[in-house]
């Protein structure tokens, strides 16, 4: 079966996380062979893939959101709107429930200008009335810029050309689900969609916080992207999440729980789980294997570890990973430096394997997260976490219901230092709880979360989407 994998901002162009996960997955997979359609910020991007793509990748598909703003204007817009045409493309700008044939059929079919169309006056007309009805004291070219940056990306990726497969695989929802129902709509094929993180959820914090969105379109932007997730969650033919509590926010966000499983993470149980524990030398190591970017929240994990060598001198902080944001990362160096930490000390990318026998347990302290693989890799490892308390890290280290295997760390509230610390310092006073709470923790990864038990979860669902086809290969 030819599998097209649509990716977000991750795989092939950075390391870990999903990356790490997508790159072992095809690799498994060697029955099947993959189109990568992939989704990027900058052009610049183009061919910079960090991996070496397996051999049962066939084809890569790129294309990227900057290109929208090149596309050019081919003047007026000759196309008469019919009032089906109309309604869809009102209900895009207002972030309901468009009919996606229409505007598939509008930017993909008919290859309809989006540049000109949102030059044209059937968009002023849409957008003036919309403008009326929900911001009438918005000054007018607020709304019309807002709207075409809004606009122009999802018109732009309307018009792709659309990679040929059996079956169409969105790792998010956002764009790539959407360009997902777009290759299910224009090959008549099944459309998949597996969410490592809730995408809507964490573009939804994003949008709070920034600085770029006027605050009279936060509510319009979150709106936008829980439409996005719509379209794959309405359309898909099975959905999957990574633990019970993002597969219950699916169903809630409208996702038909019919359709909604639960394939949990899976990690390479025999590698990890024969590293040595450190020996005792006076000083209790602490990892944090981790992308350097600011949903990381590796500032408050500096923070609560320099509150931790207030009460104890015999600490040093490993901080393992690659830099996602170069101006994140050097707040953090600058902050290191500040408070006058010479026990932090920033490794790079590692062989986690390796490092992790220097170790005596692990900290994660980011603001979201889906289920962290670095999580499953150091209890594989025997080593404890503390953890914050977003995704399923909760789950992993209490274990969910019928798990009686015992806790496996501590679990604090996001940006919480105080509780960060305070956990920390419990983890260091006693190297015995670290051992059993690491034999807890290693049990549970043995039981629940091996990779051979995922992919076997994985081939299954390809099975069904063949039963389904009756094997209608192309």
């Amino acid at each position: 079966m030819r599998i097209c994998l649509i990716l977000e901002g991750c795989y092939p162009y950075v390391h870990g996380g999903v990356s790490t996960w997508m790159h072992q997955y095809i690799k498994e997979m060697k029955e099947h062979e993959f189109v990568l359609w992939v989704i990027g910020a900058h052009a610049e991007d183009k061919g910079k893939f960090v991996y070496e793509l397996p051999e049962n990748v066939v084809e890569v598909k790129e294309v990227f959101l900057d290109d929208a703003l090149h596309v050019k204007d081919t003047g007026k817009l000759l196309h008469i709107f019919t009032r089906e045409e109309q309604d869809s493309l009102r209900e895009l700008m207002d972030c309901g429930r468009p009919d996606w044939e229409v505007l598939f059929r509008l930017y993909h079919d008919k290859k309809i200008n989006p540049m000109s169309f949102l030059k044209s006056e059937e968009f002023l007309e849409i957008l003036e009335k919309s403008c009326l009805e929900k911001y009438p004291y918005t000054a007018f070219a607020d709304a019309f810029h807002t709207m075409r940056s809004m606009l122009l990306p999802v018109l732009y990726l309307l018009g792709s050309e659309v990679p040929q497969a059996d079956v169409y695989h969105a790792i998010c929802t956002g764009y790539g689900g959407m360009l997902a129902c777009l290759g299910g709509y224009v090959y008549q094929k099944k459309v998949l969609l597996t969410e490592h993180g809730i995408y809507t959820r964490e573009r939804e914090e994003e949008i709070i916080r920034a600085k770029w969105v006027m605050a009279t379109y936060k509510k319009q932007w979150i709106s936008f992207f829980y439409m996005l997730s719509d379209i794959i969650y309405s359309r898909a033919f099975q959905v999957t999440a990574l633990f019970t509590n993002a597969m219950r926010t699916q169903i809630q966000m409208g996702c038909d729980e019919k359709k909604c499983r639960v394939i949990e993470n899976g990690i390479n149980y025999e590698r990890l789980s024969q590293i040595p524990l450190k020996e005792e030398d006076g000083q209790v190591d602490i990892g944090a294997v981790v992308r350097m970017a600011p949903i990381k929240d590796i500032k408050t994990m500096i923070y609560a570890f320099f509150e931790l060598c207030a009460r104890r001198k015999n600490v040093r902080l490993h901080i393992m990973g690659g830099v996602d944001d170069e101006e994140y990362a050097q707040e953090c160096y600058t902050l290191v430096k500040q408070l006058k930490l010479e026990n932090v000390i920033f490794t790079g990318r590692v062989d986690i394997v390796k490092y992790m026998e220097k170790l005596d347990f692990t900290i994660l302290t980011s603001i979201s997260e889906g289920q962290p693989l670095s999580v499953l890799e150091s209890l594989a490892a025997r080593r404890p976490c503390v953890t914050t308390d977003v995704g399923c890290c909760r789950e992993l280290l209490e274990g969910k219901e019928g798990d009686f295997f015992g806790p496996a760390g501590y679990c604090v509230p996001p940006m919480y230092r105080q509780g960060l610390a305070a956990a920390m310092d419990k983890m260091c006073e006693s190297r015995s709880l670290r051992l059993r709470m690491g034999v807890n923790g290693q049990n549970r990864v043995n039981k629940y979360y091996r990779h051979e038990r995922m992919m076997k979860e994985y081939k299954k669902l390809y099975g069904e989407v063949e039963t389904a086809y009756g094997w209608n290969r192309i």
